[in-house]
């Protein structure tokens, strides 16, 4: 994975990054469509110290896309109220998929821990729910680019 050369004095240490993108609760996820024109949409999704997982809808423009150009860019951000409270993280990579498509809940030992971290994110207290639509994406970032604009106050 390739290290971030600009911006060190406002990038976030690992630590920083892999709490922000725990709790952080949205993805911005861009994907190459037919021609090469960009198409981009928001989904929940789980980080798990090294991949970033998503569970998409199979019948979607981004599955669509995926399939056919594996290539995916992404942001995870928070605005701020200010410029010196904007803070985000950007990364860019391969999606593939994992378990079977779509997703009824045969055992998959690779899915174990990102349906738990799913669930505990976005239902806390329950078992992640299979609807028979969804698949799991998985994103290994080639490179990861971080910004915190508040360490500009020191």
């Amino acid at each position: 994975m390739s290290t971030q050369r600009k911006g060190r004095a406002i990038a976030m240490s690992d630590e920083e990054r892999d709490a922000f993108l725990r709790e952080a609760p949205v993805v911005r996820v861009a994907t190459v469509g037919a021609g090469g024109s960009p198409h981009l949409s928001a989904l929940w999704f789980v980080w798990d110290g090294t991949a970033l997982w998503l569970n998409s809808l199979t019948r979607s423009q981004r599955w669509t896309d995926i399939t056919r150009d594996q290539r995916v860019s992404l942001i995870v951000d928070d605005g701020g109220s200010d410029f010196l409270s904007l803070r985000g993280i950007e990364l860019q990579g391969t999606a593939e998929t994992v378990g079977e498509i779509p997703r009824t809940g045969e055992p998959v030992d690779e899915l174990t821990a990102p349906e738990q971290l799913f669930a505990d994110k976005y239902s806390p207290g329950r078992a992640f729910q299979y609807d028979g639509r969804h698949g799991w994406l998985r994103i290994t970032p080639d490179k990861i680019v971080s910004w915190d604009f508040s360490k500009l106050r020191r």
